[in-house]
């Protein structure tokens, strides 16, 4: 049952008291709690029945209409892990005592093996930054900044969100390894390899760097998700690489390269600070179809 326009203007208490929960008790991140307050939105713009009368077929209503939508399985994944998490919420907080989404079947998300870069391609990216034309009205320090970037993107396997958060102090030159504050604000420490050491010091060094923000942009204010984005996309258009590539994808080929020299999966499991081991294991299968081309090319009777 849809109620009208003026129900769903009214303060939703539930759902900020959830939102609250979640940021005092579980400590999730701003972009968490903003994922979450749209999922609920979404729903409430649908549907306006109060969130203790929801039944299972107001959510199996939902789910055809967004899929009908042509919405990915992911998308839908997420939206839906939002509403579970908000009503495992109301029945241990708030005396609700049937959870309506207990028994709804969600479509299977198809995994995709993540593209990742070889490491020629690799050392080709990380290049790019000295052999390129800085842009005419960048400082001399930038080029600098951008091989320190990529450097330590491709060294610890952080997360793009992750990256762009450093401060200066979370980098030990002495120890060789980063602080990371990753989801939900969990901290882990990730060693760092000497050519980004180097990187970074070289930087920080020329760019007067010494407190607060590790990364900043020209107006020496940190700088931002958006921003790391368009520095790999600008030298990428100054390789041979033939495929588009986001930040992410220097993640997916750190943890790879980790795999194919031997590393095992709860080490790769902690340095990318991955809650559970099934996550992490996507990439043993990239290493496996890795070795069956390489099989398929090279073995005289493949």
């Amino acid at each position: 049952m849809t109620r009208g326009p003026t129900t769903a203007k009214k303060k939703d208490s539930l759902a900020e008291d959830f939102l609250r929960h979640l940021a005092v008790e579980r400590n999730a991140s701003p972009r968490t709690l903003k994922a979450y307050r749209q999922a609920l939105g979404a729903f409430r713009a649908k549907n306006g029945t109060p969130w203790k009368q929801c039944t299972p077929d107001d959510f199996r209503d939902y789910l055809f209409a967004i899929m009908k939508r042509g919405q990915a399985r992911s998308y839908v994944r997420l939206q839906f892990s939002a509403l579970r998490a908000f009503y495992k919420f109301l029945t241990e907080r708030k005396k609700l005592r049937i959870d309506p989404l207990r028994q709804l079947q969600l479509p299977k998300v198809e995994k995709k093996l993540p593209l990742v870069l070889t490491r020629q391609q690799i050392e080709e990216l990380l290049a790019a930054p000295l052999k390129t034309a800085k842009q005419r009205a960048a400082p001399e320090w930038m080029p600098l900044r951008d091989v320190a970037v990529m450097e330590l993107f491709y060294s610890s396997g952080l997360r793009l969100s992750e990256l762009a958060a450093l401060d200066v102090e979370d980098v030990d030159l002495y120890t060789e390894s980063v602080r990371v504050f990753g989801k939900g604000r969990k901290e882990r420490v990730c060693p760092i390899g000497a050519p980004a050491l180097e990187a970074i010091s070289k930087y920080r060094s020329n760019a007067n760097v010494h407190s607060e923000a590790l990364f900043i942009s020209k107006s020496r204010k940190r700088i931002s998700s958006r921003s790391i984005w368009l520095i790999l996309k600008r030298y990428l258009r100054h390789t041979s690489i033939p495929i588009s590539i986001s930040p992410h994808k220097l993640r997916h080929s750190f943890a790879t390269h980790m795999l194919d020299r031997g590393a095992d999966l709860r080490s790769v499991q902690a340095l990318l600070g991955h809650a559970s081991l099934s996550t992490t294991q996507i990439y043993t299968h990239v290493t496996v179809e890795r070795l069956k081309k390489a099989y398929a090319e090279a073995h005289p009777r493949a």
